[in-house]
């Protein structure tokens, strides 16, 4: 059973690889359907999320770590088991101070990386 048009209804973690992309940051995408989508992303200290913006609704909670977020015209540091939020289309950025992992949740899904 899948979702619709996505992954299976259980993923596990092991059968999922992760996806270089430079400057000590990678993801894995995980379960997703058109309207929501999971994606871990890991940082080395020192990697750089760089400023974008996106027409998707992001949640995201650190996982470990800690890094300096910038939503829009805030900043703060966050570590394990604080969350943000970005609305559609505000530029985002963030620098891992401690290595380290976040879990972004998409709304809706991320077509751009499947």
């Amino acid at each position: 059973m899948t979702g619709a048009s996505g992954t299976d209804i259980f993923l596990h973690d092991r059968d999922v690889p992760w996806i270089e992309l430079g400057g000590g940051v990678k993801r894995k995408v995980l379960t997703w359907d058109e309207s929501l989508m999971l994606v871990r992303v890991a940082f080395d200290k020192g990697g750089i999320g760089a400023p974008h913006s996106h027409p998707h609704i992001q949640s995201t909670m650190v996982l470990s770590g800690s890094f300096e977020m910038t939503i829009g015209d805030r900043t703060s540091i966050i570590r394990a088991g604080d969350c943000y939020i970005v609305p559609t289309g505000v530029v985002h950025s963030v620098v891992c101070l401690e290595a380290g992992e976040l879990l972004d949740a998409f709304t809706p899904m991320r077509a751009d990386f499947v």
